[in-house]
């Protein structure tokens, strides 16, 4: 039998809220579940910043702390698009596109934004969005923001 399961990646940004949006619009349509995936990982400069007192511990923490707020808040602005879809939430430490290159694994959909909270502005798609596209074991949905210029 084959999956029903949308999977969508969140990141605080508008272009996320607005790809969580279209994906809970794809599993009610298949009448599937949602899996609502936020990543996080330690930026490089935290390793090579030296700082005394740093604890590597206390800021692993507080990154997943932060990808998950992240993910409640997106699910909190869309609550309304949400009712009666089964949702599973996901925070995964790794870089955002290869863990949804692995998400996607089994999975009916992947929904992503065009434009997320990194890169160029003027780039037409986001490296997560592309890399996605190229890479995902399943159909890829790029949603473009409707006040993205």
């Amino acid at each position: 039998m084959a999956s029903t399961t949308v999977v969508v990646g969140v990141d605080g940004s508008a272009g996320a809220v607005e790809a969580l949006r279209q994906a809970a619009l794809e599993a009610r349509l298949r009448e599937g579940r949602l899996r609502v995936v936020a990543v996080w990982h330690v930026p490089w400069t935290v390793y090579s910043a030296g700082a005394p007192g740093l604890d590597l511990d206390t800021v692993t923490e507080d990154l997943k702390a932060e990808a998950g707020r992240k993910l409640e808040e997106a699910l909190e602005q869309v609550a309304g698009d949400l009712e009666g879809i089964e949702i599973v939430r996901q925070v995964c430490e790794g870089q955002a596109a290869e863990t949804l290159v692995e998400q996607s694994a089994g999975a009916a959909l992947l929904v992503v934004g065009s434009r997320g909270l990194g890169g160029f502005g003027g780039l037409l798609l986001g490296s997560v969005s592309q890399q996605c596209a190229h890479h995902a074991r399943c159909p890829v949905m790029i949603v473009h923001h409707p006040h993205a210029r």
